[in-house]
């Protein structure tokens, strides 16, 4: 996910702890944790909506080896050069269910993890309170639109290791966590927008210059 445009447990990759209710607590040594991901990483080139890998379900990580750490290395080293507070795999064209965030929440605390095979609760009625702030997209490059999202989640799913974790968010980082599980079944967020919404991101996208490196769509 594209930061928000306003006005304005091991630092290897451990196993992160839980609190009391069983949700990840993401929130700590959250600079040295990234550091670390991104320091081992390359950063890759980013796709743009229209590229195929963006427009299917992507495959459930079965296999919690090398070969994906080094893919969540590579993750953070993208989403850092490309200034974003998620990155999900196919977004580096790599079909593999899996995203990683550095996102803020609305009062400003840091959170940082990766979800595997990520898959979104069902929220109750009442949780369900909706946030219409501008969504961008490191696939849509320079277009923003507003997009009423729940501004609760919480995210099912396998950490990097395979263990199972359950991550919540509330405001800014909500919305990033529902972005992020979106792009792994295949939808961007413009694809959540009104015809009409729709072009005008398109058109946006088309007279902006993006600020990082993207995969043209041949």
């Amino acid at each position: 996910m594209a930061q928000q445009e306003t006005e304005q447990q091991a630092v290897a990759g451990g196993v992160l702890p839980v609190d009391d209710e069983g949700f990840v607590i993401d929130t700590e040594d959250t600079e040295e944790r990234e550091a670390a991901y991104r320091a081992r990483g390359t950063a890759r080139p980013i796709t743009v909506v229209g590229n195929p890998v963006l427009h299917r379900e992507t495959k459930d990580v079965t296999v919690f080896d090398a070969e994906l750490a080094q893919l969540v290395d590579d993750m953070f080293a993208s989403q850092r050069a490309a200034e974003g507070v998620g990155l999900a795999a196919n977004q580096i064209g790599v079909d593999k269910k899996v995203f990683v965030y550095d996102c803020p929440d609305d009062e400003g605390v840091r959170h940082v993890g990766v979800v595997c095979n990520p898959v979104l609760d069902e929220l109750p009625s009442e949780r369900r309170v909706l946030d219409d702030s501008n969504e961008g997209c490191l696939s849509v490059p320079t277009a923003y639109a507003e997009l009423a999202r729940p501004d609760y989640a919480v995210v099912r799913g396998q950490d990097e290791k395979g263990n199972p974790i359950v991550v919540r968010g509330t405001g800014y980082f909500a919305r990033c966590l529902q972005h992020e599980t979106d792009h792994l079944y295949g939808y961007l967020y413009i694809d959540r927008l009104s015809k009409r919404e729709r072009k005008d991101a398109l058109r946006q996208m088309a007279e902006g210059t993006p600020r990082y490196e993207t995969v043209p769509n041949d």
